[in-house]
């Protein structure tokens, strides 16, 4: 028997196994076209290439012990021939070969099997080898996230849900380089025949493919240190409703989101999420696509997946303006060239879903800084959603106004300011806008001053302790041209100076205006905090105050029943020593000798 094999069957060693269940003389000839094919694929570093020089290998070995005849035959292809292998210029010159020798062409390829028999040749169409020990499935179970095999190394997987990963060795034994090699094999050789799978990426050592709902990659020298196979599956798919979100938001993302961010870190869930989100609008009667690279989205037929196009999204993206679907789920944005193609559909009025990495929800806006001109931020993103633990966790949306930036009084400093707000409470968090050439981000709390006035206060507290080192005082800017310094009752003759002059000095070296005043006038008007007990121990020439550790090198304030004291920071250990001899010991000793508790509150 004369066998002529094609490619198909010796990249995948289904040949050889064929041969082995066969009895008899069995003659092989190898067309030279086969052989320039994989030859060609292994210069390239291409997995397959390499696959196909181990069963040469095995072929020549197989006869070298006699057990079967083996001959190279056929004319070698040209370049151009090689190049167009897909539209079938390759195997015309191994039906060829077939033809010459009067062998039987044997293949793992449906359209060569029927083409061959069209042509009147003998074929014998093997089916994809099935007996492979271990297949990557078999590592997973119902918590597998993703499998981790390096050969020499026991294999590992990620188990658990969204925020709550942990990495176990999956069994004690390592990894051989014989089984590694047979996995990658048959990751391939079923990627190629089944329909719902495909190799996203073979370059030299590297290898992505898309298996069914399985991402894997093949990570192989010089690329890498030694042959590398990671595999990840989604563990659930879940609904938009099984997110609970609020009717707020439902009918924010069904009548108003038009630019949508999903963003939370790796492994929280937010390819979950967009699956879910782009599921709820097709149903809805919405035409949903999809950009992925890879293509690795679990969603319905409904909504078709497109992948980079010659390699470039660029390319992608001008075909998805000319079809203007409602929405587009751009998955996993991190170049520059993503966030420039999101915004272009989004100008174009394509409703986007794009999917980023981000540690905090304001990160996710951030990315578009310094790639987009400011004010069309806020025209591509209206609404960022965060994603931690597999839940929405914050719901940001980014507004574009021209107003004076918090902290600023100024009318002549008003400017164009992205205003990001809390999309529940409806509370300003962040002011993005151009100061000076740089475009800052500026955290916006409620009841807490302004950074600029912050940065003030400091300075002034920085002067007073200068010029005031032994007395204990609190600073509080009023406004950018008024100050408060709040003391002791006991202490503020010794600030204000005889006749005013020490005060006056003050306010002359710092510039600005200063008024004085008791801490118990600043506490009229304050909500009192919670009793701290205070453990009060009397020595000879000092009161020793004791509260709870926890309390240590935290400002707190000391009564004497309702009486206001002093304020003071107690040490490491909680303590606060005061001489008997200065007004606040004279009156802490008084208090102890009247028999009235002591207690301290923050």
């Amino acid at each position: 028997m004369i066998l002529v094999p094609d490619t198909s069957v010796i990249v995948d060693g289904r040949l050889t196994q064929f041969i082995e269940g066969l009895t008899g003389e069995v003659k092989v000839v190898v067309p030279e076209a086969v052989v320039a094919e994989i030859e060609h694929q292994a210069n390239r570093g291409k997995a397959i290439g390499q696959v196909g020089l181990e069963e040469l290998k095995k072929l020549r070995e197989m006869a070298r012990s006699g057990l079967i005849q083996l001959e190279f035959h056929g004319e070698r292809p040209e370049n151009w021939q090689i190049r167009m292998a897909k539209a079938g210029e390759i195997d015309s010159l191994i039906r060829k070969t077939a033809k010459e020798v009067g062998g039987v062409l044997v293949t793992g390829d449906r359209v060569q099997r029927d083409i061959g028999e069209a042509m009147g040749l003998e074929v014998i169409y093997l089916e994809p080898k099935k007996d492979i020990r271990v297949r990557i499935e078999d590592f997973f179970d119902d918590e597998t996230m993703s499998v981790h095999l390096k050969a020499g190394v026991p294999p590992k997987a990620k188990k658990g849900r969204p925020g709550s990963w942990r990495l176990v060795a999956i069994r004690s034994e390592p990894m051989q380089e014989e089984e590694m090699n047979e996995i990658v094999d048959d990751i391939i050789e079923r990627a190629k025949r089944d329909p719902q799978s495909f190799i996203e990426l073979d370059e030299p050592g590297a290898t992505v493919v898309q298996f069914r709902n399985y991402r894997i990659v093949i990570a192989r020298p010089p690329f890498s240190d030694g042959t590398e196979i990671t595999a990840v599956r989604p563990i659930k798919k879940l609904s938009i409703e099984d997110y609970d979100l609020s009717e707020k938001l439902m009918e924010r993302l069904k009548n108003r989101a038009q630019g949508v961010l999903i963003a939370g870190a790796p492994g929280e869930g937010k390819t979950t999420f967009a699956q879910a989100l782009a599921e709820w609008y097709s149903s809805m009667g919405k035409i949903v696509k999809t950009m992925e690279k890879p293509r690795d989205l679990q969603v319905s037929e409904d909504i078709t997946q497109y992948t980079a196009l010659k390699g470039k999204m660029e390319l992608t993206g001008d075909i998805l303006l000319l079809l203007r679907p409602d929405y587009t789920i751009f998955d996993e944005m991190r170049k520059t060239s993503d966030f420039k193609i999101y915004s272009d559909l989004r100008m174009a009025g394509v409703g986007m879903i794009g999917v980023v990495h981000a540690t905090k929800p304001i990160d996710a806006v951030q990315r578009f800084i310094g790639r987009l001109e400011l004010g069309m931020i806020p025209q591509v993103v209206d609404t960022v959603i965060f994603i931690k633990a597999g839940r929405v966790e914050k719901v940001l949306t980014l507004e574009y106004l021209v107003k004076v930036p918090s902290g600023m009084s100024e009318e002549d400093l008003a400017r164009p300011v992205i205003e990001v707000r809390d999309f529940d409470s409806g509370e300003l968090e962040y002011e993005i806008y151009t100061y000076g050439e740089e475009v800052s981000v500026v955290p916006v709390r409620k009841e807490e001053k302004a950074p600029a006035m912050k940065l003030a206060e400091r300075r002034l507290k920085q002067e007073i302790k200068k010029f005031l080192p032994d007395v204990y005082t609190e600073v509080e800017l009023a406004n950018p041209n008024k100050a408060i310094i709040y003391a002791d009752e006991f202490d503020i003759p010794s600030i204000i100076g005889k006749g005013g002059k020490r005060i006056t000095e003050l306010e002359k070296r710092i510039g600005i205006s200063i008024d004085v005043k008791s801490f118990e006038e600043r506490l009229k008007g304050e909500k009192r905090g919670m009793k701290i007990p205070v453990e009060v121990e009397e020595r000879k020439k000092s009161v020793v105050l004791r509260v709870p550790r926890e309390y240590a090198k935290k400002p707190l304030k000391f009564y004497g029943e309702e009486q206001y004291v002093f304020t003071a920071t107690p040490n490491k250990k909680g303590l606060i020593k005061v001489s008997k001899a200065t007004p606040v010991g004279k009156e802490i000793k008084r208090l102890i000798e009247a028999g009235i508790e002591i207690h301290a509150e923050e």
